[in-house]
């Protein structure tokens, strides 16, 4: 089994997340992997809209740490938040446990979430020495209130499900045996209904804050590309490698 899979069926195209041993961490490739369905998705009107979930006990534990140091000027990540931001299908999520990082922030592009009580929620940035990422630092106050937002970001702790619902990440929670099935069915709601028409809903819905979101992206990276060559990015990321405290 592939690190993603994807399949395509009555018009929706499903993409799982296959790396439950590294509970779905994501490296370059993934990301490359990612952006290409999305891309496939707005070109092949056959595609009327995406699902993404996890697999295991974990929807996605952000980047992996690993590859991270190894390349960590690698634009993959930064070509898949570009891909989902602009995303032109409607995305559904089935957050089946652990979202860490990005396995939030794309949650943010997101149209629609849902997500098991389980599931544990860490934006996680600021205790790696790093900065929020793919527009949620203006996205996040705008859905949740400023309080709240540097709560979540500045604090960088982890936060229940519940909390994700209280604050606008998710939709709705609901027990593990009904996620899929609720994804799935809210998918097929959507696929039934006119595709443009669908497209265009969309389009509207995001385009008074798209502008906005760009710019914070850009900002975002820019401020990113300077904390990664940083002598304190590199201590952090070194010492959760080997377990040990940063120096």
């Amino acid at each position: 089994m592939t690190d993603i899979s994807t399949t395509l069926t009555d018009h929706i195209l499903r993409i799982q997340l296959n790396r439950p041993e590294k509970k779905n961490a994501l490296t370059p490739d993934m990301y490359d992997t990612l952006r290409g369905a999305i891309e496939r998705a707005n070109s092949d009107r056959d595609i009327r809209v995406i699902t993404i979930t996890g697999s295991g006990d974990s929807f996605c534990a952000g980047n992996d740490l690993n590859s991270f140091l190894q390349d960590p000027g690698s634009e993959s990540a930064a070509r898949f938040i570009q891909a989902i931001a602009t995303a032109e299908a409607p995305i559904v999520a089935a957050v089946n446990g652990v979202a860490v990082g990005v396995g939030v922030t794309m949650l943010l592009h997101c149209d629609l979430a849902y997500a098991v009580p389980e599931a544990k929620f860490n934006f996680a940035f600021i205790d790696l020495g790093l900065l929020p990422e793919a527009g949620s630092s203006y996205l996040l106050p705008r859905m949740t209130g400023y309080s709240r937002a540097a709560e979540l970001l500045m604090l960088g702790g982890a936060f229940t499900a519940e909390k994700a619902l209280a604050c606008g990440i998710v939709n709705q929670v609901v027990a593990a045996e009904e996620l899929d099935s609720l994804a799935q069915s809210t998918a097929k709601q959507l696929a039934a209904k006119p595709p443009e028409a669908l497209r265009q809903t969309k389009m509207l819905l995001r385009r008074g804050s798209a502008a906005a979101v760009r710019e914070a992206m850009e900002i975002e990276l820019g401020m990113i590309g300077e904390r990664l060559v940083s002598d304190e990015v590199r201590e952090i990321l070194q010492a959760r490698i080997m377990r040990r405290g940063p120096r």
